[in-house]
């Protein structure tokens, strides 16, 4: 598991237990026990994930939280309240102050940390999206975001009717949003799932080890129309290891049957808006973008999407401390591949490369055409060592399958040589970015000059 973890607690033994916990979980880890503490290993060190102790009777807590969430620079990290009260009022004040989750000890291990597995994975999903809408402002096509004016869709998943009827009066009076009563069998047999911001799932009244819920969760996320929306699931008091799993096959929060109407009215809103937000920047993404800063042939990203784009990657190494990985790309002998079978020959190699290389990279990873042959990727959070792995895996990539080129004609062999820098974790400007693609490029030109169809690495730092 990957991540960087600040642990925010008064008590040593309690961050001893937890930074024990999250280094076996394979966490970067780093733990204080005050405010101020945390205020600076958050400036060095910006972490994926708080997990903080809201019970100190000496500092506001909860103070602290609402100001990392109302700090744009620090608003996407996740927090867990650990440790507090378990009872209705400290529940609602630690979600009232931005905690994501609250989990009062003694804390469910497996829970945890599928509770934080879940938040990740929206913050790397929400990651991924900033980055390319600040790619888009940097170019011009989109000012910052606005608040999302949306009516939102609620529907409500439940197989019995008295305690569907309970969840959905609780829903109605604190939303104001109306809420699509929704038979979970019939939804499940029905091969046009409906649209909906957020699923509300009643698991209450269900004796089956969660089976049911886990079946509806999978299907719901197989679903074109439905994979997107998020899941709030509702389950019978004291069932930890079915709120874990519910939350690793993809559910967006599972709470407890217990929960008070203000913790449910809470946690809704706050799901309504991560969907309406990232629904809000993937259409800035394919409206503001696709035509201006894509080739036409293969769908890639252009040079001139590559510029300010590496430039936000910059800042995002710089800020957490991990580098990222430039590789240029380059098909060897094309201009001999181009003599033999011609224009249209060559851009079916050209669009089966860019598909080659889509296909086996990272979400959050950047592909892109930057010449007549020449691609370029870079990769967040990516060292040398991983660099050269990556740089290597896709080299094989293009060599392992012949390519068609149509009815009638022999297929075609090709290889390419790659060659990769690594950089990232003092602040780079733009002619270092620039430096940063030069070193790539003479590493490439090594790769070819030591027979191509291989990768080569930088030596040197972009300066």
């Amino acid at each position: 598991m990957t991540g960087r973890i600040l642990i925010v607690d008064t008590v040593p033994t309690n961050r001893v237990v937890l930074k024990v916990k999250m280094l076996a979980a394979q966490f970067s880890v780093d733990a204080c026990g005050s405010r101020k503490d945390a205020e600076l290993a958050i400036a060095h060190k910006k972490p994926d994930l708080i997990l903080i102790n809201l019970s100190n009777p000496t500092e506001d807590r909860h103070g602290f939280c609402r100001e990392l969430k109302e700090n744009p620079d620090t608003a996407a990290i996740a927090i867990i309240s650990v440790g507090v009260i378990d009872t209705a009022s400290a529940r609602f004040a630690a979600l009232d102050a931005g905690a994501d989750d609250v989990l009062p000890r003694p804390i469910n291990d497996a829970l945890l940390l599928a509770r934080m597995r879940s938040l990740l994975r929206v913050r790397n999903a929400r990651h991924k999206l900033m980055l390319r809408d600040g790619t888009s402002r940097a170019l011009g096509f989109e000012e910052a975001l606005r608040n999302f004016d949306a009516t939102a869709r609620i529907a409500l998943l439940s197989r019995h009717t008295i305690s569907g009827d309970a969840l959905a009066a609780q829903l109605d009076s604190g939303l104001a949003v109306p809420v699509t009563r929704l038979e979970t069998d019939k939804v499940l047999a029905n091969s046009m799932a409906p649209v909906s911001d957020l699923f509300v799932i009643d698991g209450t009244q269900d004796n089956d080890g969660g089976r049911a819920v886990f079946r509806l969760i999978s299907d719901l996320r197989s679903r074109a129309e439905t994979r997107l929306s998020t899941l709030f699931v509702i389950l019978p008091r004291n069932e930890p290891d079915i709120a874990a799993m519910v939350l690793d096959l993809g559910a967006d929060d599972a709470v407890s049957l217990d929960i008070s109407d203000g913790e449910m009215e809470l946690q809704a809103r706050a799901l309504v808006r991560q969907k309406l937000l990232h629904d809000k920047l993937r259409d800035t993404v394919r409206n503001g973008l696709h035509a201006a800063v894509t080739d036409p042939l293969t769908g890639l990203y252009n040079r001139r999407y590559v510029e300010p784009h590496l430039s936000r990657m910059a800042e995002q190494a710089r800020v957490s401390q991990r580098e990222f990985a430039v590789m240029m790309l380059d098909i060897d002998n094309f201009k001999s591949i181009n003599d033999r079978n011609g224009h249209a020959a060559v851009d079916k190699v050209l669009i089966e490369i860019a598909n080659r290389l889509r296909e086996n990279l990272r979400a959050i990873d950047l592909v892109a055409r930057v010449g007549g042959e020449k691609f370029m990727v870079a990769m967040p959070n990516t060292n040398n060592e991983q660099g050269h792995i990556a740089a290597d895996r896709l080299r094989k990539l293009i060599s392992a399958r012949p390519f068609l080129l149509g009815p009638d004609k022999p297929q075609l062999n090709v290889t390419m040589s790659v060659g990769v820098a690594v950089g990232g974790l003092k602040r780079l400007n733009r002619v270092q970015i620039d430096s940063m693609c030069n070193l790539a490029d003479e590493a490439l030109y090594a790769a070819k000059s030591a027979g191509r169809d291989k990768v080569a690495m930088s030596k040197r730092l972009a300066s």
